[in-house]
């Protein structure tokens, strides 16, 4: 079963995430899907206090980053996290674009597993109420959310 459920943050480029070449660095990029999956995340109900009260943790076990074109000082883009699967494992895929002319910066994904706590068992299903809560239909599927801080 595939989703195409998605949610996007703005941000822009603030100084302490370049290089001397006033380029973002690499490892950034994964700090602004970090932004976009929280907001995906928070957009379907399943904020990170939600997963602690159900028990469960959903740490990263792979993430990949095709890097297109630099983000640079000051740029403004928007960071798309969309829903690729909830089964065995969640996977989300990302884009960053520019906003002034749309140009695809990067690409990503990241795999979570589910993990119940306190236990630390990694289970082999998506759990029951995270799977329905991604996969439920919300009105307003692909709106803008603003990064904090941005």
């Amino acid at each position: 079963m595939e989703n195409n459920g998605s949610a996007s943050v703005q941000i822009r480029v603030p100084f302490y995430d370049v290089d001397l070449l006033q380029i973002v660095w690499h490892g950034n990029y994964l700090k602004y899907f970090d932004l976009a999956r929280q907001a995906l995340f928070m957009k379907y109900g399943l904020d990170v206090l939600y997963r602690q009260d159900k028990q469960y943790v959903f740490p990263v076990v792979r993430t990949s980053v095709k890097y297109l074109y630099p983000l640079k000082f000051n740029d403004e883009f928007t960071c798309t996290a969309r829903i690729k699967t909830a089964k065995v494992k969640l996977v989300i895929d990302f884009e960053i674009r520019l906003l002034d002319d749309g140009r695809l910066c990067a690409t990503g994904r990241c795999e979570h597993a589910a993990v119940r706590m306190p236990e630390m068992e990694m289970e082999f299903r998506i759990p029951e109420e995270v799977e329905s809560a991604l996969y439920s239909v919300k009105e307003a599927d692909n709106e803008e959310i603003e990064a904090e801080g941005s």
